[in-house]
């Protein structure tokens, strides 16, 4: 067998997402903000970064909390909706969601000079989301691309074998799931079996907290300057039902396999971020404001609990076609995620205390995510412990070939058509993250690749969000309701497109020693898949 050929025609070719500890598509789940906060940010479709004044700003642009003139808090909370997908018994399609909390403490130091103080919580990511897919497999399976990747691993996907978390570190979990249970047989020998379609099911439930402290400086009403300081708390849970129908050589059923796998990832974050907001000219209440948000930097540990059920007969019925009728695997990682930096810049101008217009623009480069390794501990002489990590260059260069950077684009206006009523209404764009070539490549010698417990990926699209909002006051007390439609349409793989061409020794008819060539491919189509969230927003605010 000419397993050097096979291996580079897997890594030209593969392109399946595995959710799995310190991977590409994994880790994007941990990027990137929902649109969410105060009701009246996000009814203006989060374009407040110039305006201020609103505490959810505390985080894109922190010179914005400079502009409260009074203390006040609020809290926010509300309802996410899915439309279109259909039930699946780990999760729902609406969910209560507390949103937000928090407060700004403003105090005067000169009569246009203040130094306000704020703390606010906020959801950055709701993860609750719910994806269905099925589809015509044509000869192709999950079970051929794990067969095929045991070609390239000597016909070892046991992860009980010595050195396989070196001479095989890109063997993972679900491999090594099909290996034990319907690749090898003690009567049969080594096999794969083809499918005639698939079904899948994902909800994904949890969220990012972030918790920001911030400091802010009001100097003559003409400059404004801020730094916050945010904690990030991860709790992800996805629970996945993939079910393949297999077929023999003769495209004869022969039953079915159902994966089932949960992934957890949990771990906490911290980044700071930085802003200034100034009048050019004084007579003028035009505001132009700069911002920029360090990394986060987080650490973090992922755990799954996969099982496959085999529930496939041998052609003349009888015995399983494997050893065994299911098979489980359960691995934990820790590891640390870089985020990029973030640069924003916005634009904001009021028409008397009627109307209000603002803009805003951030930029990062997804690209440069950095996903580490732990490499160990130092103690000092003090007994101080430091861990200490590297970057995962392998799966860093697939990041640089599968991500680019992204824009967001936010737009919005208030006005007041009565004293103490205001309307409002914003969009919200985020170009895609991912290239339109982008892949999963299962051959990459990393940790990424070696605790895999799934083969799905998605190349999300562009995100449109559209937002209105009313805000009414009553003395003190602010009443703001908001609604938000954000919809995101992508591409689902079940998993990796894939091919090879390799040879092994063999015979011909007259008994000739030769170099036998067999070629294998494993292609399933792409299914369109949308995400359409609804998110009905209440926020209350006390002014002191």
């Amino acid at each position: 067998m000419n397993t050097k050929n096979l291996f580079f025609a897997l890594l030209a070719s593969m392109t399946a997402l595995t959710a799995t500890a310190q991977e590409t598509y994994q880790d994007t789940k941990l990027i990137g903000n929902d649109l969410n906060g105060t009701a009246r940010y996000v009814g203006m479709g989060g374009a407040m970064e110039a305006l201020g004044a609103d505490i959810s700003v505390i985080n894109s642009n922190p010179a914005g909390i400079g502009l409260f003139r009074r203390s006040s808090g609020s809290v926010s909370f509300g309802l996410v909706s899915q439309d279109g997908a259909s039930s699946f018994k780990y999760g729902n399609k609406t969910n209560a969601s507390f949103d937000q909390a928090g407060f700004v403490y403003s105090m005067r130091d000169g009569r246009r000079t203040f130094i306000n103080f704020g703390f606010n919580y906020h959801k950055s990511k709701n993860f609750d989301y719910i994806l269905n897919a099925a589809s015509g497999l044509n000869g192709a399976s999950q079970h051929k691309l794990s067969y095929m990747k045991a070609l390239a691993n000597e016909n070892n996907l046991d992860k009980t074998s010595s050195g396989w978390r070196g001479k095989f570190a890109y063997t993972s979990q679900l491999d090594n799931l099909y290996y034990n249970t319907l690749m090898m047989t003690s009567s049969d020998g080594f096999f794969y079996n083809d499918a005639s379609r698939y079904e899948f099911g994902r909800a994904e439930t949890g969220y990012i907290g972030e918790y920001n402290f911030n400091t802010s400086v009001n100097v003559n009403d003409r400059v404004y300057l801020g730094i916050t300081i945010g904690i990030h708390d991860v709790h992800y849970t996805g629970h996945s039902l993939y079910n393949e129908a297999l077929v023999n050589l003769n495209n004869q059923t022969v039953g079915d396999i159902t994966v089932n796998d949960e992934r957890r990832i949990t771990g906490t974050g911290y980044n700071a971020s930085f802003g200034i907001i100034f009048r050019p000219v004084d007579a003028s209440p035009f505001r132009i404001g700069l911002s920029v948000t360090t990394p986060t930097w987080y650490d973090l540990k992922t755990s799954n609990y996969t099982y496959l059920i085999n529930n496939t007969k041998a052609d003349g019925g009888g015995k399983l076609q494997g050893d065994y009728p299911n098979y489980t695997t359960g691995e934990s990682y820790e590891f640390k995620l870089f985020t990029p930096w973030k640069f924003g810049v916005s634009l904001g101008h009021t028409v008397g205390n009627y109307l209000a217009l603002g803009a805003s623009y951030e930029y990062a480069d997804y690209s440069r995510l950095d996903t580490r390794v732990n490499d160990g501990y130092d103690v000092d002489y003090w007994g101080d412990v430091y861990e200490h990590s590297s970057s995962d260059e392998p799966m860093n260069r697939h990041t640089r070939e599968t991500l680019k950077a992204v824009s967001t684009l936010k737009i919005g206006a208030e006005a007041k058509v009565m004293p103490n009523l205001a309307v409002r209404a914003g969009y919200n764009y985020v170009s895609p993250m991912f290239k339109k070539e982008g892949y999963k490549d299962g051959n990459i010698d990393s940790y990424g690749s070696n605790y895999s417990s799934a083969t799905d990926y998605t190349n999300w699209e562009a995100t449109n969000r559209y937002t209105v909002g009313v805000g009414y006051t009553l003395g003190k007390m602010s009443f703001d309701l908001a609604y938000q439609y954000a919809q995101t349409n992508g591409k689902f793989h079940p998993f990796a497109d894939s091919y090879l061409d390799y040879t092994y020794p063999g015979q011909d008819s007259n008994g000739n020693d030769v170099t036998m060539t067999e070629s294998l491919d494993n292609y399933a189509n792409a299914v369109k898949v949308s995400n359409k969230r609804n998110q009905l927003l209440l926020t209350l605010t006390y002014r002191f």
